[in-house]
């Protein structure tokens, strides 16, 4: 296994889900500084995920027959640019048009990451391989998110973000010297979305992500209301390390599930956390009830990103770039629609009825994942099924 060179790809996705995510900790001290309302710092966060949502799949497809090292390099110089200007402006307008460029980048790096992985080891250690290079995303969650939070409200937000350059610099270097380069597709491997699109089990998958991640970021995003039923309020951060830390246990196992039972482990993560989502209608003010569900919960996301974009680079074949900027849409579609659909049922009903909705999104990716047996989810091996169709090649 090249462990340093895909952990240089997992401090890509570290850099990613910390710039996203560091406004959202040090909106007060934006605002402050820009000279505006929280509000409209708020919208910082917005301007990231529209770049990603609008770059993903077109950047990856005008990218395709690019050296993918080429690529890998311009989406992390663009965290460096974009988090620079960030980090020195003191215009809103140019501030936020950094951050959409910025969450450009991220578009075209999470598309690129997990073929990326899967193309430096054989097929028996892909799945391996891939939970490797998606641990910079619960690392960040768990420990970057809070850090950057603390030394942007110590110091300043702009030194947050001056560090993001930083650590841009060092993965630079990281990334020149040990992650190999390979050859963009030819014009004839090329395929063009709608036919990876309708390659039987991609969307089937693609389906699944959105109803769990749906589910995951209704109560993600709006963690804070949530756990305050159960008189937590003062304990957010401690909910979200725990959280964390359970994903980061959880990417471990994925790794040892995911080339032999893939298809069990999305089940049972679906599941399991539909149970806990269940009894989270009746135990959610009761506090360690909480803690130990978030636990549980955590354990069943943790592994969710190395699953289901196995799933899907596997069902999509010569297509699994571009089914994963797909995937890189419907991950942020799911975040946003969290957000909204999670803000909704907040005001009309309180945050008791987030466990409801939550067990009927996850029943409905549960039945996705159930019938999509012959293609996107398939039984048995995934090392069989990847030998069966080289073969047939």
């Amino acid at each position: 296994m090249p462990i340093t060179a895909l952990l240089a790809l997992a401090m890509t996705g570290f850099i990613c889900i910390i710039t996203e995510t560091l406004p959202a900790g040090l909106l007060p001290q934006i605002a402050a500084g820009l000279g505006m309302s929280t509000s409209l710092a708020g919208q910082t966060v917005t301007a990231y995920a529209m770049g990603s949502l609008l770059a993903a799949i077109p950047l990856t497809i005008a990218t395709q027959g690019w050296r993918r090292r080429n690529v890998l390099l311009l989406t992390i110089i663009g965290f460096l640019v974009f988090n620079s200007i960030t980090a020195l402006s003191s215009n809103y307008w140019l501030t936020l048009a950094a951050r959409f460029f910025a969450g450009v980048s991220a578009g075209l790096a999470w598309s690129l990451l997990a073929g990326y992985a899967r193309r430096m080891v054989p097929a028996h250690q892909q799945g391996k391989a891939l939970a490797v290079a998606m641990i910079g995303s619960p690392i960040a969650l768990s420990l970057g998110v809070p850090l950057g939070t603390w030394l942007g409200t110590a110091i300043s937000w702009r030194s947050a973000f001056a560090l993001m350059s930083a650590l841009t610099l060092v993965l630079i270097v990281w990334v020149l010297a040990t992650v190999p380069d390979y050859p963009g597709q030819a014009s004839h491997e090329r395929q063009p979305l709608r036919r990876v699109f309708t390659t039987p089990g991609v969307r089937p998958v693609l389906a699944v992500v959105i109803a769990w991640m749906l589910a995951h970021n209704i109560l993600y995003t709006y963690v804070a209301p949530f756990v305050a039923q159960a008189g937590l309020a003062a304990h957010v951060d401690v909910v979200l390390l725990i959280f964390g830390v359970a994903a980061l246990v959880a990417i471990g196992v994925a790794g040892r599930l995911v080339d032999h039972h893939l298809r069990a482990a999305v089940l049972a993560s679906l599941a399991i956390f539909a149970v806990v989502s269940l009894l989270f209608v009746w135990l959610a003010r009761v506090p360690a009830a909480v803690y130990a569900g978030v636990t549980v919960w955590g354990l069943t996301f943790g592994g969710a990103a190395t699953l289901l974009q196995t799933a899907l680079a596997d069902t999509a074949g010569e297509g699994a770039d571009v089914a994963l900027s797909m995937n890189v849409v419907a991950w942020n579609g799911a975040i946003a629609g969290g957000g909204l659909v999670g803000g909704v049922l907040l005001d009309a009903w309180g945050a008791q009825s987030f466990p409801p909705v939550v067990v009927i999104l996850l029943a409905t990716g549960f039945a996705i994942a159930w019938l999509a047996r012959a293609h996107g989810f398939k039984v048995g091996s995934r090392h069989a099924h990847v030998k069966n169709t080289s073969a047939i090649d």
